[in-house]
């Protein structure tokens, strides 16, 4: 579930929590987590490496690391449902600790836990070669002042699929999941089942605002918290109370009044509509 404003709450937090300080080791208690590494290569590779950055690219937490030798690593963390990374300074209850996949120990005596119910997501361990390749084939960012509204529009106009589809497709734009997808639309007045191509030049000028101010809203309330959600603080986020179609199927509009409607037929997923002023 983490997208971009929860990575980004995690990335923040993390950024100001422990860069600066050393990996004294690495307990991995879950595998199969793992990319492009192992439990024995991801400690070997970590110990005695300094977090120099914490950051967001797309849906991943990126970690940037240098060791003494002097040789750079990122580790890149995809939370996807159910994943999140929270500090540790000793008083996490026992509770919290029954997800945990994989475990840096901090110079301070600190941890920093992976955590994932459902072992869904990712931890990876790449080169600044291979994460540059990686990150090539994503797109752009949706908060990126650069991407302006002619290469939005150049994006949507190149795409058949359903603009709902087209702002999920993160090699087209990197961070938005479902509920940002939801939400965006909505705002905009947008019917999600729509060709992407279809959308006219205000149409489009506007989805890109609504995108734009919702995602920055939620990173403000600190992402959205269903279930699993936790920043790294292990608090939950606030945008929960500000959704206007995600997970309000059969609620009033809080637009026209119209009931909303979920399906499942534009992308297998719950989509949230208004059939009154979505179109």
């Amino acid at each position: 579930m983490p997208e971009l404003p929860e990575t980004e709450t995690i990335a923040r937090d993390l950024h100001a929590m422990i860069v600066g300080t050393a990996v004294r080791d690495v307990t991995v208690h879950r595998p199969d987590v793992l990319r492009e590494t192992s439990a024995e290569a991801l400690p070997a590779a970590l110990r005695g490496a300094h977090i120099t950055r914490v950051w967001r690219r797309a849906k991943l937490v990126v970690l940037d690391l240098e060791t003494p030798a002097p040789i750079s690593w990122y580790v890149a963390v995809q939370p996807r449902f159910t994943g999140g990374l929270v500090v540790d300074d000793g008083s996490l209850p026992a509770e919290e600790l029954a997800y945990v996949c994989v475990t840096l120990h901090l110079a301070d005596d600190r941890r920093v836990h992976y955590r994932d119910v459902r072992r869904l997501g990712t931890v990876a361990l790449m080169s600044p070669a291979r994460f540059q390749a990686y990150s090539a084939g994503l797109g752009p960012e949706p908060l990126d002042p650069a991407l302006d509204i002619a290469t939005f529009s150049g994006l949507l106009r190149a795409s058949r699929q359903s603009i709902k589809v087209t702002l999920m497709d993160q090699r087209r734009l990197a961070g938005v999941g479902n509920i940002y997808a939801n939400e965006a639309l909505w705002r905009a007045g947008i019917d999600p089942s729509r060709e992407a191509r279809t959308l006219q030049e205000p149409e489009t000028t506007r989805l890109l605002q609504e995108l734009r101010e919702v995602l920055t809203a939620s990173i403000a309330a600190r992402g959205t918290s269903f279930r699993d959600y936790r920043d790294a603080r292990g608090e939950r986020g606030s945008f929960v109370e500000q959704l206007a179609a995600y997970g309000r199927g059969g609620e009033p509009c809080a637009r026209c009044g119209r009931r909303l409607v979920v399906t499942h037929a534009v992308d297998g997923r719950s989509t949230v509509f208004c059939p009154g002023c979505q179109f």
